[in-house]
């Protein structure tokens, strides 16, 4: 098996660390990753500008663009062997709810989508997270299985493991997204009449953290593991839709 892992913290991360030591053992495995922290790139895609790649070691590349400009080149060139999948983390903090719209570690994963095996984004859930290896056991067990019953390549596996030992985790649990209350306003830094500087509020706390969900689930003590789709497309709106359409007028 050939594992491409790559990250939004940087190449330098201790969770890639963690990462690449506990997924070793399943088979080749190569690192391109940014060059620095750009989290919060989301799915971003670099158009404007050439990118750098610079070897870092053996098997580790360090690319001057986003986590999804990593693996897209990992996967259209820079490798001589395609990946089996795509491993993305191990993230500083959780990516819960709707934290996987701006996630550039659900970014990666995402963008290797189309391989044999479903992309995996895993976070550690956690202000100052440090237990790492915890994470990096679980995808190690997640890989394995894996192996034995294989998932639908199209699928995205978003993990968030609680920031704890391994043996005070209570399991795991198959969850839903659950979702944020709005974000915190953004902070004046300088204001002034023509120009003005903000900084982004924190993060809103958990609006929908009922039973089923990823909040309730590592709020629990539980491994989350939600399964993403690259398809958003509400399909219960279709219908409703289709007679509401029919009202709409082109102007001529």
């Amino acid at each position: 098996m050939h594992i491409l892992l790559s990250n939004d913290d940087g190449y330098q991360a201790p969770g890639l660390k963690a990462l690449f030591d506990s997924t070793k053992e399943h088979g080749e495995i190569t690192i391109v990753a940014p060059n620095e922290n750009r989290s919060g790139a989301s799915g971003s895609l670099t158009l404007s500008k050439v990118l750098t790649v610079k070897a870092s070691g053996e098997r580790c590349f360090a690319v001057d663009g986003t986590p999804v400009d990593c693996v897209h080149i990992g996967l259209n060139g820079l490798l001589d062997n395609e990946p089996d999948m795509v491993i993305s983390g191990i993230n500083s903090g959780s990516n819960l709810g709707d934290d996987v719209l701006y996630s550039g570690t659900v970014g990666a994963a995402l963008e290797g989508r189309r391989l044999t095996y479903p992309g995996v984004a895993v976070s550690l859930v956690g202000s100052e997270p440090k237990h790492y290896r915890t994470a990096g056991q679980v995808v190690s067990a997640i890989i394995s299985e894996l192996k034995i019953s294989p998932l639908a390549s199209g699928t995205i596996l978003n993990v968030n493991v609680p920031d704890r030992p391994l043996g005070d985790l209570n399991g795991y649990k198959i969850t839903r997204l659950g979702y944020r209350a709005r974000s915190h306003p953004v902070v004046k830094i300088n204001v002034s009449d023509d120009y003005r500087q903000y900084r982004i509020g924190t993060i809103g706390s958990a609006a929908d953290s009922s039973p089923g969900t990823d909040f309730s689930a590592v709020s629990d003590g539980y491994v989350s593991i939600t399964p993403l789709l690259i398809d958003s497309t509400d399909h219960s709106q279709h219908e409703y839709l289709a007679e509401w359409a029919l009202n709409l007028k082109l102007k001529r």
